[in-house]
């Protein structure tokens, strides 16, 4: 199995995203890799880590979740690995949930979402997204 961390979904993923039931209760699994220094898109100096920019974005998304009814589930510090073998092992977890993938894009499209997304962009070196649908196991 290859994993390749991404910071952003490609055209493939975003089409499929648009596809199929956008209307029901899913959940977004976030194995989030800090740069060791932010680095902001416009160049501005900062001595932030990756990991304190993102943990502004982090502050400030859970506000925007429940502008469209969803909310942080979880989130902590990955400290090991239990099960399996990977390269190198994510920084962080979160969960989030949100009452349907409609809602999770009215989201990212907000403006005020937007101007929160700079210290992710900022911090994040890559991640794993994966959404969840509620289910047998």
């Amino acid at each position: 199995m290859k994993v390749k961390n991404h910071s952003h979904p490609h055209k493939t993923q975003m089409d499929g995203f648009f596809e199929g039931d956008t209307e029901t209760p899913i959940a977004m699994l976030n194995l989030l890799k800090f740069k060791e220094k932010a680095e902001y898109e416009d160049g501005r100096e900062t001595d932030l880590t990756g990991k304190e920019a993102y943990s502004i974005y982090g502050q400030e998304v859970v506000k925007h979740l429940a502008k469209v009814g969803g909310k942080l589930v979880f989130g902590g510090r990955i400290s090991r690995l239990m099960i399996g073998e990977v390269e190198d092992l994510w920084d962080s977890v979160a969960i989030a949930q949100y009452p349907s993938r409609k809602a999770m894009l009215e989201m990212l499209m907000d403006p005020d979402y937007q101007k929160s997304e700079e210290h992710r962009a900022a911090g994040l070196e890559g991640q794993l997204n994966i959404e969840i649908k509620e289910g047998d196991l």
